[in-house]
């Protein structure tokens, strides 16, 4: 199964939630599961924010071979789940063919559906605090995922 964050610009946001969950997924051993991240406003090869470099390596994670990839159908056609941060990017999604796989992160993850906070300009507080979000979301989405396929399971 393959899990694909999207944002806006792929520099943030969604670059954060993929190394967050690639982490989770090492740590809990979880089979068969990788994860990417797009940006419906992307452009191609931007590294990721200097806030976004920061955060990651506080928590000894790296972001700094990460470069950005726009959300395009093929992209989109390869992910079983899109988890978006917010919805113009659910909608994007969906119409370039993810209906019925893609979802607001915070409603995937069991929360009232809203945006994930932008840090983009912001200063490395704003960062340290998308961050804690994030990783908060994605546990509950990992939970959910496992218990998930566990019950589809024969």
């Amino acid at each position: 199964m393959h899990l694909l964050f999207i944002c806006t610009g792929n520099t943030c946001r969604s670059p954060l939630a993929e190394v967050i969950a690639r982490r989770m997924i090492a740590d809990r051993a979880i089979p068969d599961l990788t994860v990417g991240s797009a940006g419906t406003q992307a452009w191609a090869d931007t590294p990721a924010s200097d806030g976004a470099l920061l955060v990651a390596l506080e928590h000894g994670l790296d972001l700094g071979d990460h470069r950005s990839r726009p959300l395009v159908p093929a992209i989109v056609n390869g992910a079983q789940l899109l988890l978006t941060m917010g919805p113009h990017h659910l909608e994007r999604a969906e119409a370039m063919g993810g209906t019925g796989r893609s979802w607001l992160l915070t409603e995937f993850a069991g929360e009232t559906p809203r945006p994930i906070s932008d840090p983009f300009g912001g200063d490395l507080g704003v960062y340290r605090d998308t961050y804690e979000e994030l990783e908060r979301v994605i546990d509950a989405v990992l939970n959910r995922v496992v218990a998930d396929r566990s019950r589809l399971s024969p």
